[in-house]
């Protein structure tokens, strides 16, 4: 069982930064692989990256890749999203979450076993 909780949403202008960070706590948190999604208003939840246990592997969205940057600490438990030049359409509520079968499945929520409440991260001028 992994307990997941986001912080470090907010507001920012177009081209900004934010960065948010997810604490789990259970057992064998460096063993899973490590997700971010988001899910706007109306749409559906969406893939946004992915990390493996090690931190060796990262998987990224194609509107985000080359933005984002996911890294983990597994020492703190911690799972972190970097967004950099933010868009309006990066408004959304993000959702860590956590895949216990310990490799890469894909991009599909269904592959993820535990997440957390999410976060709104709102882009505007």
């Amino acid at each position: 069982q992994v307990q997941l909780v986001e912080s470090g949403g907010g507001s920012a202008q177009p081209g900004g930064s934010l960065k948010l960070s997810c604490a789990a706590s259970g057992r064998a948190f460096s063993d899973y692989v490590m997700g971010w999604f988001r899910q706007a208003p109306g749409k559906e939840r969406d893939f946004v990256a992915a990390i493996t246990w090690s931190g060796g592997g990262t998987y990224y969205a194609d509107s985000v890749k080359g933005r984002f940057t996911i890294s983990r600490d597994n020492a703190k438990n911690m799972v972190y999203l970097e967004m950099n030049s933010l868009k309006p359409e990066d408004t959304a509520v993000y959702y860590c979450a956590a895949d216990s079968d310990g490799y890469y499945s894909g991009t599909n929520p269904r592959y993820y076993d535990y997440w957390g409440q999410g976060t709104q991260v709102t882009v505007s001028s």
